[in-house]
């Protein structure tokens, strides 16, 4: 018997990805991305037919021309540079007319000064890594224009959920900043990002930026703060930021040093989202510290879906 669903192919499959395909697999006929062919199995489980692909060679991703128009790209850029190397090769390789929804991040913006920021807010990516998603986002647009695909782009902070804490930050003692140095952070429960993802898919507008995140408004201490109380666990110290530098990796101490606030009003208004964790604090008010989480999958903000 024939399957009738539309196609729709999946560009990564790790954690957002997996919550994404039980929203969507009913739906649709997904072919899920991934390098690792031991990941193959639970990609199948899930629900999709998997795809052993690697977007740092090329030549494996010639077939993924012809499996689908609808595209969510979740693959995070290489780990060094100052260009998304990955996407430029996909890119070679997507169909004409297709509609795309792109997963990158609020760190494009770079230091705001802890100002509330739209989506025209023009780029400022102040390390390699934000340039490196700055360089995936408009090689996409330039892909959208000539190839009459729509595109979303979805930029996103902290990922969090209750397996998504920094528990292990706060166990091991790793130091704040104080209240006069602190910085705005943002924050998305990893279930409202998929459900985000998948309202940009059918609701999204052609080459539109959106912000993905919860109405948090909270500074970086204040957030671990709250992680401890909810897991009773000992505050981290608060210290000035040039005690800071000497204690945490540069990677760390470069998410500390930007300060920003980002509306929702258009994932809210254009998408129609209605989170189920409004903010960080009642979303850590309904989890349980009995099981205390002891892995943190990223130092502070999500960079990887």
């Amino acid at each position: 018997m024939m399957n009738h669903k539309p196609r729709l192919l999946l560009i990564g499959c790790g954690d957002i990805g997996m919550r994404l395909l039980a929203l969507l697999r009913g739906r649709y006929r997904i072919f899920a991305v991934t390098r690792h062919g031991e990941h193959a199995q639970a990609i199948r489980a899930a629900g999709a037919i998997p795809i052993v692909a690697d977007l740092d060679r090329p030549a494996t991703l010639a077939r993924l021309s012809r499996l689908a128009r609808r595209i969510v790209h979740l693959a995070p850029p290489p780990s060094s540079g100052e260009r998304d190397t990955r996407t430029r090769n996909l890119i070679a390789f997507l169909p004409r007319h297709a509609q795309m929804v792109y997963v990158s991040t609020t760190g494009v913006y770079g230091d705001c000064a802890g100002e509330l920021i739209g989506e025209t807010r023009r780029p400022n990516p102040q390390n390699a890594r934000a340039r490196r998603r700055v360089d995936a986002e408009r090689c996409l647009r330039a892909w959208a224009k000539r190839s009459g695909a729509r595109l979303s782009i979805l930029r996103v902070p902290g990922i969090y959920a209750r397996e998504r804490l920094p528990i292990l930050r706060l166990q091991n003692g790793t130091p704040a900043l104080r209240a006069e140095d602190d910085v705005f952070t943002n924050h998305i429960h990893a279930d409202d990002l998929a459900r985000i993802i998948e309202l940009a898919l059918a609701r999204g507008m052609a080459n539109r930026v959106y912000h993905a995140v919860d109405d948090s408004d909270m500074k970086m201490g204040d957030y671990f703060d709250a992680v401890a109380a909810a897991f009773d666990l000992p505050l981290p110290p608060r210290v000035p930021r040039a005690e800071l530098q000497a204690q945490v990796s540069p990677i760390l101490l470069s998410f500390m040093s930007e300060s920003r606030r980002l509306s929702n009003r258009r994932i809210k208004e254009e998408l129609g989202v209605r989170l189920r964790y409004r903010d960080v604090a009642s979303a850590l008010a309904g989890f349980s510290a009995a099981a205390c989480p002891s892995t943190d999958p990223s130092p502070v903000r999500g960079e990887s879906a």
